[in-house]
């Protein structure tokens, strides 16, 4: 029996003596003394705090935040108010508390710190802040930290201990073995001894361990920024817990004689001594970077700081106190300095090959052995390996081996060249160096010996012994090379001996290893588990097998015979200059390259395929998807309650032991029974059951919150509710979905059976368990509903009491068929139903109840029962009046007493009975709104799915949710909802229409609160209407909203886990009466409390202490200041949020241009009705140093409490039913997975945003197949989940020691939530994935909002390239764990990348064969030709299906179902799917691309908000130019020459199959921003953006001027990157902008001037029209700057001359050369492609141009290329926007979705609507005035009432 079951026992009698004895300090020892004195004061003492917490004023959930001390001041607190430990607060109650609490006030004999003024009410925590100078506000915030973690943890124990007053031993030390454990490691790694002593006593030695624990959350909470530095923070500890030894060990100075006293002494000491040095050291770094454009090699970020402290260079230099005069502190600006640490990041592609070589081992070494077998001819490969020849050849592998060895060995020189310039880094030069040379030794060595085999073969002309010996030796060295892989592949059969020897930091170990890996304090023991080991080795082995398999017989076999054709091939066919030998290995060269650069990404296919069966398998085995629709959750309805029991009830958990063998298999037994019906593992529910009352205070507070939610109106709740007992009634009472025709079929049964015995009948109906209730429901009902609207001293209620007292007589002797007439029920069955249609009128005629009641009658007496009655007989049997001529009137005229109308109970259990009778629903369509039965559906399977035991709440884990904020949206105001954009759309009409259902909803809520008038709903119910709206978007009240969920779940479980039965069925009326009257306001926790104890004593104290939600509002201080909206709408959620805190940074002004920083945590005090501080900790400085988001949730994690913390975006969401489970979902973190126990839980996430639009619905599935089906491969079986996204949950404390929840680094962790995982797992953390729970999520909407997110994205994958965190687990991980981090990082990236380079390789290698007239001469074996572009068609079509597609179909059969799943992938298709996901891997591409060579990555704001308006042109092609649009018109143009000048294209049908993936992709990279743009095709828009875009083009503007207004603007910041690059990156960008000049080359041969000669002169002279073509520039922009202005017509003659000199230059080459007019246009594409090169090239050196005379040309050129660019992308969309029904075609494929929704989306986009905001059809929503939008909207209403849920016959 728990605390709080006893705390509702019957009180016993308790004498004043007893009370005396008890506070005059008797505390017996004995168990005698113990069951005498304090077994009568037990309950009394328990009772005290529940009454007082009861004795709380109206409203419930008031509670004081400033309570009286001692000297009468008032103090705010947080959650506890550990100061005044008798105030009546409910988490006071728990002994657990009040024993932390005494434990840290234990302070004893210390030492008092010298001149301060002690006083009695100080504890340990004071103490340590007056000695070492922690701040006041810390002190408090740390001291409430640690005591309820310590209470919690008690709390948790599974036997409390033997006096519960006191502090448990065990629960303090294993908490500081957790707190210190990341600091135990470091010291062991630097083999320094720790400081952490043990004292003789254990008094002592308790509160010695509260003084380390108090410590090290003192140094945290005030670290700051430094937080980010975990190692830097041991530092610190190390030196202080040093320090505070001294001090416990009462050690004197040896200086001053005096008691050890600390270097931090003395007030914010510890702030201005040691955090801001070091945080001043970070900052200088931070401005060093230059806004994060500077190389990261010239600056020290996070990561560098923190690992100086990896050394012991740290206690060398830095020492104690610290000394601010050494290198560590000065900045790189100077030269004597510490330099980069332990990892240099460098821009550069090779990073990939250094951080994953090999992975490129792998692949070059098997394409080397590949084409060795393929170039020998065998059909087969095993019969090619019987040669003695091609296996020597094979040998040649090992030559390469070691040539990438000494590439690795370069890169390692090149790119941490810096780390070695100091002495301290020798060891790491000499290593780079030696494996330097080692590599150039096997090169030669191979190489030697592979010469030497060669010359003995050829000498001897066969295999002799003398060349097998050479071959015997080679093969003998080979085995001497790869030695250290078969060690490394033993050690990876046998992964505990890896882990063991580094988890020991042994001296010896470091110096075997040595020479393989470089020393590291993070990525030891990675090694998974052998059993994990086999599975996900078994997984990369297929993989493999089939990749190499395909690669060899698919790519690389079909290619030697063309490669063997060209090389034959005669060098004098080519069409250009050839000048040097060899020259058809170019054409060679560019065949094989596509297919080489196939080869090396497409494992990344083949994972899609293998992951998306394997992720299926999974889900298969974890029972996701078994439950889809309504109606299958109908069938198992009957063991839901089960479910619910078993899964979300800790009862009986004691019973057996869950963690033995034997516990594990009862359990799955039980979990099987209750999955499949099998047995009954638990008995049938009855009414009467307290699991019952349990069951339905749960299912009815969901259905509950949907009301809330208005995803389900008023009808549906009724039908979906489960009612509580009201009528006395023998059966549960299943929701009335449930009952649907039940009771019309028992009717039919007994109908036919109408001669079967009783017997035979009943156990017919009770084979279904619905009917049997329905059927006892509604008799039971029909009863008292008869005896409620009789008088009771009427004779008419003692003929119906006659009637039911037969009735029930022969049901008993089972003679009911033998005694009534069965026939007839049907025609009872049609009376009563006029009965009770009368009766739930809202305006009721007795005289039609009498009349009902009198027909009724009739037909009972004269026609149900069988044998006939004469009335005399009828009286006698009392059922007929016993005087008739007494009676005046008609029977029942003066009977009939009908409930007043205020009588809900009454009514609403006859609205049931009348629904049960003429239930016609359909169970598939109730709920109506989709999400509510998405949630039902999937919050019923969750519960036969496996997971963990509930705990009782008491025991739980305690756990925050955090969610950083910064400016977005909390509530939508009135006038943002009423705004019009420039297509008429108000985000409310817009919302109306998108959420019909939901409006109408809403609408009737309202009204049932009180709205009269339609238009009250923006006036008086404004604040509701804000609500609704913002709950619909991605705000932060949604996150608010969804996160609370929590809280109110946790409170309704803590009264159903120590509720007795009595109180559970009490709870349950109330419940019931009260929850349906609760008002709109969802932010109000208490809006379904009952007004009995639930939510008001113990739950709710309970709550508080294991549930906070932070938000992190960095910058509320100044929206305070400003008097910001935004900050009385975070006032109003606090408010209406018990549990709700918000921490904010706040900045105040101290001096002239000098601000003090404070982190400060308040909430809103209910009993003051304001806004209290609670916390106020000062920050060394400002708290944005590095990224912000990271930044703004370290300085919020102090304020959180718990052993785990969610991190939630601004865009999620959760649901009260997923809530429920969080008791299930932390108790993963007592279960091992694999060899480890988990650091992280993954969650699984919901894209809510799907629903909006096609695009949408694009972008969910996208996500959605990523967060469900790859998480779970990721997670189970490759072991190497990450941290993707904001759901997950992190073990607190495992976190906050070790780097905290993310990095923070400038520019290197833009994408800051991916190094929380990989900072778990180098550091030795587990992360799992968990899909009983979700969590909801948006997404971006608009495909501009889409872009820049995968934007952001791609580029922050870009600077993971460079990170070392990659570079490490690229190194440390396994081969297999490596691989599979590698595809689903960086290496889908880098793989997407790779597609549109092979494309490009392809497209250029065509040009090439063609223009050089290779191909033409190649054309007599056309068919191989032909095999060769359908090979690489293969590839393209597997890519653009396979890669994107198969995972979503899978996923989706999964939980849909296949024949669904197959559906909605051909919507998708019809929906141009294909077309956005190609345009995605345009946009990864370039930024990738570009982040990696260049940089530039940089925080992309998407607004998160609704897109219906239509993006002009100028705005797209700012956004789409350079990443799409130019790429496009590129490969356009390389597509059309091919088709001018390939004799392949002459066959049309081989061309298309030849380039028709190109074109799909050309268009796609061009349309698609067109056609997922509302009114994207629409004539007048598209004029009017053309007319925009010149405008922007030719606008100058000023230096203020933006990118939006001016193209200078524009196209400068489009440079930035190529300012900030490196040297390497201007030479990469020159060489790839060269391949601009080979149009020229290749065309100008191919020219009529050119007379078929094929010399390098026509070459050079063809720069003549390109200089000329300049000249004629410059003299036209002179004449323009000189003349237009005020001498126009010297500009016109300009111009003139210039036309006539051409005209007569062309007739002149007409006539004197072989010049053809159509030389015109070729030369246009020859020579605009150099004109772009030159202008590319210019840009890369604008430092150097930018100050001649040339640029302003330069500037006027690009201005002339952007136009032409844009008149060529902008041609197919006119000619499309002049087409008649292209635009409606547009639309509905853009929003077919929502159409499918009632949407009416084409009147939407185009503005066509007027009237009122607030006007509505039916009161459900709002239409324009105009007569044909009105008809339109009619039709669909009038359709959506056709197909009315409600009233459609079931089926």
């Amino acid at each position: 029996m728990t605390r709080t079951q006893k705390l509702r026992q019957p009180f016993p009698r308790v004498s004043i003596f007893d009370v005396l004895l008890l506070f005059s300090g008797f505390f017996p020892k004995t168990e005698a003394q113990t069951d005498t004195v304090i077994n009568p004061l037990n309950s009394l003492l328990l009772f005290l705090p529940l009454v007082n917490a009861m004795s709380l004023s109206d409203p419930p959930a008031t509670q004081s935040a400033s309570h009286p001390t001692e000297d009468g001041e008032s103090e705010p607190y947080n959650i506890i108010p550990l100061h005044n430990l008798h105030a009546h607060h409910p988490a006071l109650r728990f002994p657990e508390v009040r024993a932390a609490a005494t434990a840290l006030r234990n302070v004893g004999d210390l030492r008092k710190p010298p001149g301060v003024q002690w006083s009695p009410t100080m504890d340990l925590m004071d103490w340590l802040s007056l000695f070492f100078g922690f701040q006041r506000d810390n002190v408090k915030n740390q001291r409430e930290h640690l005591v309820l973690h310590l209470a919690n943890k008690q709390m948790r124990l599974s036997s409390p201990p033997d006096n519960i007053d006191v502090l448990d031993p065990g629960v303090l030390r294993s908490f500081l073995r957790k707190l210190l454990k990341n600091y135990t490691s470091w010291c062991s790694y630097l083999h320094e001894k720790s400081n952490i002593w043990s004292s003789s006593s254990s008094a002592s030695d308790q509160r010695r361990d509260l003084l380390y624990a108090g410590l090290y959350l003192l140094i945290w909470g005030e670290a700051a920024n430094l937080r980010f530095m975990p190692e830097c923070i041991c530092y610190i500890f190390h030196n202080m817990a040093m320090e505070l030894n001294k001090i416990l060990e009462d050690d004197v100075d040896p200086n001053t004689n005096q008691p050890a006293t600390p270097w931090t002494f003395g007030e914010n000491a510890f702030l201005n001594c040691v955090v801001k040095p070091i945080y001043k050291t970070v900052k200088a770094e931070v401005e060093c970077s230059k806004n994060g454009t500077a190389p990261h090699a010239s600056w020290r970020n996070y990561d560098d700081l923190n690992e100086y402290f990896w050394s012991r260079k740290c206690f060398d230099e830095l020492k104690w106190p610290i000394q601010v005069g050494c290198k560590f502190f000065i900045d790189s600006s100077k030269t004597k300095r510490v330099r980069k640490t332990g990892f240099v990041e460098r821009r550069s592609f090779w990073n990939l090959y250094r951080s994953f070589d090999r992975l490129w081992v792998m692949h070059f070494l098997y394409l080397q052995a590949a084409i060795i077998v393929a170039w020998e001819g065998g059909e087969y490969p095993r019969e090619t390996l019987k040669n003695k020849d091609v296996q020597v050849k094979i040998l040649s592998v090992f030559i390469t081996w070691s040539g990438l060895r000494f590439l690795s060995a370069l890169l390692d020189v090149w790119i941490q060249r810096s780390l070695v310039v100091s002495a301290a880094k020798l060891g790491l030069g000499i290593r780079m160096l030696l494996k330097a040379v080692v590599a150039v030794a096997w090169i030669i060595i191979f190489t030697f010996l592979y010469t030497k085999i060669w010359e003995n073969r050829n000498n001897d002309q066969t295999w002799s012994a003398e060349a097998n010996r050479w071959v015997f030796f080679y093969e003998q060295v080979a085995f001497v090379f790869v030695l250290p892989e078969l060690l490394a592949s033993i050690l990876f059969v046998l992964p505990w001996i890896t882990n063991y020897f580094e988890e020991r930091d042994w001296k010896i170990y470091y110096l075997m290893a040595w020479w393989f890996q470089r020393k590291s304090f993070v990525g030891r023991g990675l090694r998974e588990g052998l059993i994990d080991n086999i599975r996900y080795t078994l997984f990369w082995a297929k993989v493999l097998a089939t990749k190499f398999s395909f690669s060899y017989l698919m790519q690389i076999q079909p290619m030697i015979k063309p490669t063997k054709q060209l090389l034959n091939l005669k060098e004098e066919e080519y069409d250009w200059d050839e000048r040097y030998r060899g020259r058809n290995k170019i054409a060679v060269g560019l065949l094989w390259l596509p297919v080489v650069l196939i080869y090396l990404m497409d494992i990344q296919i083949w994972y899609s395929i293998y992951s998306s069966f394997a992720g299926a398998a999974v889900g298969l085995f974890q029972h996701i998807g078994e439950i889809r629709t309504i109606h299958q959750l109908r069938l198992r309805f009957q063991f839901f309650a089960s479910a619910i029991q078993f899964n979300l009830m800790p009862e009986d958990q004691l019973l057996i032991d869950r963690g033995s063998f034997r516990g594990k298999f009862i359990d799955a037994i039980n979990r099987f029974k209750l999955r499949y019906g099998f047995g009954k593992p638990y008995k049938k529910l009855e009414s009467n059951q307290i699991e019952a009352h349990r069951f339905a205070q749960i299912w009815n507070e969901i259905i509950t919150t949907f009301r809330e939610e208005d995803i389900i109106s008023d009808l549906e709740v009724e039908l979906l509710e489960l009612p509580l007992n009201a009528w006395n009634i023998r059966v549960i009472r299943w929701p009335c979905l449930l009952l649907c025709n039940e009771l019309v079929l028992a009717l039919s049964q007994a109908k036919e059976l109408v001669d079967a015995p009783d017997k035979w009948i009943w156990n017919r109906i009770c084979k279904n368990e619905y009917r049997r209730c329905v059927v006892i429901e509604a008799y039971d009902s029909i009863k008292h509903m008869m005896f409620a609207i009789l008088s009771v001293q009427s004779e008419e209620h003692s003929i119906i009491t006659a009637l039911f007292q037969e009735i029930n007589h022969a049901i008993e002797i089972e003679k009911f068929s033998n005694t009534f007439n069965l026939n007839v029920l049907p025609q009872i069955h049609t009376k009563l139903i006029k009965l009770l249609q009368i009766l739930t009128k809202h305006k009721k005629d007795a005289n039609q109840v009498v009349n009902s009641l009198q027909a009724l009658y009739e037909v009972v007496v004269r026609e149900f029962i069988k044998d006939e009655r004469t009335p005399e007989q009828l009286r006698e049997d009392g059922l007929a009046p016993r005087d008739p001529a007494a009676m005046s009137g008609l029977l029942f005229g003066n009977a009939v007493q009908l409930p007043d109308p205020s009588d809900e109970k009454f009514y609403r259990q006859t609205r049931r009975l009348l629904t049960i009778l003429t239930s016609r629903y359909s169970i598939h369509n109730i709920p109506a709104n989709i999400e509510a039965r998405r949630r039902l559906a999937f919050f019923s399977n969750s519960l036969f799915m496996n997971m963990p035991h509930a705990p009782q709440v008491e025991k739980m884990m305690a756990f925050s949710v955090l969610t950083p904020y910064y400016n977005e949206e909390v509530l939508y105001s009135k006038e943002q909802l009423e705004t019009e954009n420039e297509d008429g759309i108000s985000i409310l009409y817009y919302l109306q229409t998108i959420y019909v259902d939901e409006w109408k909803n809403f609408i009737e809520r309202m009204r049932r609160e009180g709205m009269v008038k339609d238009d009250e709903i923006c006036t008086t119910k404004m604040k509701e209407l804000r609500l609704w709206a913002s709950y619909r978007g991605q705000t932060l009240s949604r996150t608010v909203r969804g996160m609370m969920y929590y809280f109110r779940a946790l409170k309704l479980l803590a009264f159903l886990d120590s509720a007795s039965e009595m109180d559970i069925k009490e709870e349950a009326r109330e419940l019931g009466s009260t929850v349906r009257d609760a008002g709109s306001d969802s932010f109000d926790p208490e809006r379904s409390a009952s007004k009995g104890l639930l939510f008001q004593g113990h739950e709710k104290g309970t709550s508080l202490m294991k549930f906070t939600y932070v938000v992190a509002c960095q910058i509320y201080g100044t929206q305070k200041a400003k008097k910001d909206p935004h900050a009385v709408e975070i006032l109003y959620l606090m408010e209406h949020n018990e549990a709700l805190r918000v921490a904010y940074v706040d900045e105040v002004p101290i001096g002239r241009d000098e601000m003090e920083y404070y982190s400060v945590l308040v909430k809103y005090d209910r009993q003051l009705q304001q806004e209290v501080e609670i916390y106020r900790v000062k920050l060394p400085g400002p708290l944005k140093i590095g990224e912000g988001k990271p930044e703004n949730q370290n300085h919020a994690l102090i304020f959180t409490r718990g052993d785990a913390v969610q991190t939630i975006d601004m865009n999620q969401d959760s649901y009260f039913e997923e809530a429920l489970k969080i008791r299930n979902l932390l108790e993963e973190y007592g279960v091992n997975y694999g060899i480890r126990k988990p650091t992280i839980l993954g969650v699984r996430e919901h894209i809510f945003t799907g629903s909006v639009s096609s695009l949408a619905w694009f972008m969910s599935a996208q996500e959605t197949s990523f967060v469900t089906l790859g998480q779970r491969v990721l997670a189970y079986p490759l072991k190497i989940r990450l941290h993707y996204g904001h759901p997950d949950i992190f073990d607190r404390f495992w976190f906050m020691t070790r780097g905290g929840l993310s990095k923070a680094s400038r520019v290197i962790n833009i994408s800051e939530d991916i190094f929380a995982g990989f900072n778990c797992t180098l550091r030795g953390g587990n992360v799992t994935h968990h899909e009983y729970i979700q969590v909801g999520k948006g997404r971006d909407v608009g495909l501009n909002q889409i872009s820049m997110f995968e934007a952001k994205v791609a580029s922050g994958n870009g600077e993971q390239v460079l990170s070392r965190d990659v570079y490490r687990l690229g190194h440390r991980l396994d081969f297999f764990r490596m691989l599979s981090f590698f595809y689903t990082t960086v290496g889908f990236f880098h793989n997407t990348m790779m597609v549109i380079l092979t494309v490009y390789a392809f497209l250029w290698g065509r040009l090439y064969l063609a223009l050089s007239g290779v191909e033409n001469a190649a054309l007599a074996d056309s068919n191989t030709n032909k095999a060769l572009g359908a090979i690489l068609n293969q590839q393209f079509i597997i890519q653009l299906g396979l890669f994107t597609a198969l995972p979503m179909i899978v996923e989706n059969s999964l939980e849909h179902g296949f024949l669904e799943a197959c559906w909605d992938f051909l919507t998708m298709q019809l929906q141009l799917s294909s077309v956005f996901y190609t345009f995605s891997m345009g946009t990864r591409t370039h930024f990738f691309g570009r982040t990696v060579l260049h940089g530039g990555a940089k925080y992309r704001a998407t607004g998160r908000g609704f897109v219906v308006q239509h993006k002009s042109f100028s705005e797209n092609y700012r956004l789409y130019a350079r990443s799409h649009f130019i790429k496009a018109i590129e490969l356009g143009l390389i597509l059309t020459i091919y088709a001018s000048y390939s004799p392949l294209a002459k066959g049309t049908l081989v061309y298309l199959a030849m380039t028709i993936s190109s074109w799909f992709l050309v268009l796609s990279w061009i349309m698609a921003p067109f056609v997922f743009n509302p009114s994207g095709f629409d004539w007048l828009k598209t004029v009017y953006d053309f007319d925009e875009f010149m405008t922007w083009i030719w606008y100058r503007g000023s230096v203020f001027a933006k990118a939006e207004q001016s193209w200078e603007r524009w196209w400068y910041e489009e440079q930035e990157h190529l300012r900030t690059t490196g040297p390497w990156g201007r030479r990469v960008e020159i060489l790839l902008d060269l391949r601009f000049f080979f149009f020229q080359y290749g065309m100008v041969y191919h020219l009529g001037i050119a007379d078929d000669s094929t010399s390098l002169v026509v070459y050079f002279v063809s720069w003549i029209y390109v200089f000329v073509a300049f000249g004629i520039f410059l003299v036209i922009s002179y004449a323009r700057d000189k003349y237009a202005a005020k001498q126009h017509i010297y500009f016109r003659l300009v111009q003139f001359i210039v036309i006539i000199v051409g005209i007569l230059a062309i007739v002149a080459l007409l006539k004197f050369t072989a010049f053809e007019f159509s030389d015109i246009f070729v030369s246009l594409l020859a020579f605009l492609p150099t004109g772009w090169g030159l202008l590319s090239i210019a840009q890369v050196l604008r430092p150097l141009l930018q100050s001649t005379w040339l640029w302003p040309s330069v500037v006027y050129a690009a201005r002339v290329y952007d136009i032409m660019f844009g008149v060529i992308v902008m041609t197919p969309v006119a000619i499309l926007s002049w087409m008649p029904g292209f635009q409606s075609m547009q639309t509905r494929i853009l929003f077919n979705e929502a159409f499918s929704r009632g949407l009416t989306i084409f009147k939407l986009v185009t503005g066509a609507k007027s009237g009122h905001s607030f006007e509505f059809v039916d009161k459900s929503i709002k239409i324009p005035s105009n007569k044909e939008d009105v008809a339109a909207i009619s039709s669909i209403l009038n359709e959506r009432e056709r197909e009315n849920l409600l009233n459609r016959p079931a089926t």
